[in-house]
């Protein structure tokens, strides 16, 4: 029992650290200002009337939104609020996933919870743009941990919780689910005894239950048509908004590099696999080889999908997220071999493993820690970094081993120093900075002095993300945004929208001129950075950073 509540009290640290300190987290910095203002409009329908993505939520086959409206109404608090909430348990849920994980090749606890905390220094996934450890309370973020836990309930040998487990995080986001559905498909038909098939068949259990909830809100849900995927074909024009605002989509356009990273990823994700695999339950190691498989797999089939039929069905589905899962088991997999490794007093061969898995987080800040730039001025931080690091997990695994009076604290210290390291010495940075004091009074200004009703332009904005910030905190509509331009994977009115509007009055170079313009167009208030302010007219409100004038 004490052992247990340890765990527990590593685990909560880890999510803890993590959450506050490396790999972080960020709030209406990428994802969340398109999902807030949907959850606000739930809310409230008075708000954000003339904005277009709201008219057109995607949230139709989620309980994502059902959650957070529920959970807001439960505790009075804001959405910000029970959304952190939610994103911290998450968390937390998908690391004991990865303990149990890792803790099935009989590792130890403590041990186990060594190579947990390598994965809870997250990983930038190149290419679709995702992460192992989302940085924002997000549907992808909660079925990511929650079929990161329902891995771990299988290699228990609990297949009831794990399918369990896995239908809670189809509810959340299908696509990300997907893939642990096809491996455990496969582990249904694989050969076995009767009985054992049966106890594998209870799994499927809640997939259909969650089926048919999904089916129920989908159909109470109002706007519910425009959650259906589409089939059809992209019309020319149509890609070609897709490929300017989601070039993330098509192969074609990816870097030649990130081809490189993957297939070095997946070439330490087979050979940590086969380093690893007799040490594996056997339902495991069906999901440490499918997953980075189908991650493989999705590649072409994308390329098929989207750049040979057309599909309008692949910029909704995002096929090319599945890579995710090839970066998550590479340090994964890197983190066991290297443990056993030095346990077997192999501990060269551990420093090696220990340094791919440390390396991976540091991808973001040296481009590509596998294709390096040796001009990169960072390279030499992480690469020691990273050696510092390696050499500690090998040190912390042999005094486990050989039972050293150290090892405790030598193992606690090496945990919590990683979290911190990454930002201080190695200068990772995930994100950018929070958003401004005077963005905040802006957003302030506008909730409290101008009509629910009204429509803002931030028309020298350009691809900065601030004006999607000031919706969802302001609750005004924009009339258009860079962020707001991703609706067009989903809908085609919404790509013709967002579109016209973007190529009006935003591609071309921003040149102060008469505001009548923007009022024909429904505006009501253009803001402009200080630096393009108006001379011959006064803003109705200013701060150091902004200056907001009306159209009317």
């Amino acid at each position: 029992m004490r052992e247990r509540v340890g765990v527990l009290l590593a685990i909560v640290v880890m999510t803890a650290v993590g959450y506050a300190v490396f790999p972080g987290h960020t709030y209406l910095q990428s994802d969340t200002q398109i999902y807030v203002p949907m959850l606000e409009r739930l809310w409230d329908p008075a708000v954000l009337q003339r904005d277009f993505i709201v008219e057109r939520p995607h949230m139709g086959l989620t309980v994502y939104d059902e959650v957070a409206v529920a959970s807001r109404r439960l505790t009075g608090l804001g959405f910000r609020e029970v959304l952190t909430a939610q994103q911290l348990l998450f968390r937390a849920l998908g690391l004991m996933g990865v303990f149990l994980i890792v803790n099935s090749f009989g590792l130890g606890r403590r041990m186990s919870l060594l190579a947990t905390s390598i994965f809870a220094l997250g990983a930038t996934v190149w290419g679709p743009t995702v992460l192992t450890i989302e940085y924002e309370p997000i549907p992808r973020a909660f079925s990511l941990a929650l079929l990161l836990f329902a891995v771990g309930l299988e290699a228990r040998g609990w297949p009831l919780a794990a399918g369990t487990a896995a239908a809670a995080a189809f509810l959340y986001h299908t696509t990300t689910a997907f893939p642990f559905w096809v491996c455990y498909c496969l582990l249904v038909v694989w050969p076995a005894e009767r009985s054992v098939w049966r106890h594998r068949l209870l799994g499927l259990v809640p997939l259909l239950v969650v089926a048919a909830v999904l089916g129920v809100l989908f159909l109470v849900q109002p706007d519910r048509a425009h959650s259906l995927p589409r089939f059809e074909q992209l019309a020319p024009w149509w890609e070609q908004v897709v490929r300017l605002r989601s070039p993330y989509v098509w192969v074609s356009l990816w870097f030649p590099r990130w081809y490189w990273h993957y297939g070095i990823l997946a070439a330490i994700c087979a050979a940590a696999f086969w380093r690893v695999r007799k040490a594996a339950p056997a339902d495991l190691r069906v999901f440490l080889a499918g997953l980075p498989l189908l991650g493989l797999l999705s590649l072409p089939f994308s390329y098929w999908l989207l750049e040979i039929n057309k599909s309008a069905l692949a910029p909704q589905i995002q096929p090319l997220r599945a890579v995710l899962f090839i970066t998550a088991v590479a340090m994964l997999l890197s983190s066991v071999a290297g443990i056993r490794a030095a346990q077997a007093g192999r501990r060269l061969e551990g420093f090696l493993w220990f340094a791919v898995a440390f390396s991976i987080p540091t991808a973001h800040a040296i481009q590509d820690i596998f294709l390096p730039n040796f001009r990169d001025p960072l390279l030499l931080r992480c690469a020691l970094l990273v050696a510092s690091l390696s050499v500690g997990a090998v040190l912390v695994v042999w005094g486990e081993a050989a039972s050293r009076r150290w090892r405790t604290p030598a193992w606690a210290a090496l945990i919590l120093v990683s979290f911190f390291l990454y930002p201080g010495f190695g200068k990772v940075v995930n994100y950018p900075a929070p958003r401004t004091t005077d963005l905040e009074d802006l957003s302030r200004w506008a909730r409290s002095s101008t009509p629910t009703e009204a429509v803002f332009l931030f028309p020298d904005a350009g691809r900065d993300l601030y004006p999607g910030i000031f919706r969802a905190t302001a609750l005004r509509a924009v009339y258009v945004d860079w962020k707001s331009g991703g609706q067009a994977n989903y809908q085609e009115d919404s790509a013709a929208l967002w579109h016209e509007r973007w190529q009006a009055l935003m591609a071309p170079r921003f040149k102060p001129g008469d505001t009548r313009r923007y009022a024909a167009r429904g505006i009501d208030f253009v803001v402009l950075r200080s630096a393009n302010r108006l001379r011959d007219e006064e803003p109705v409100h200013e701060n150091p950073a902004f200056a907001v004038y009306a159209t009317r």
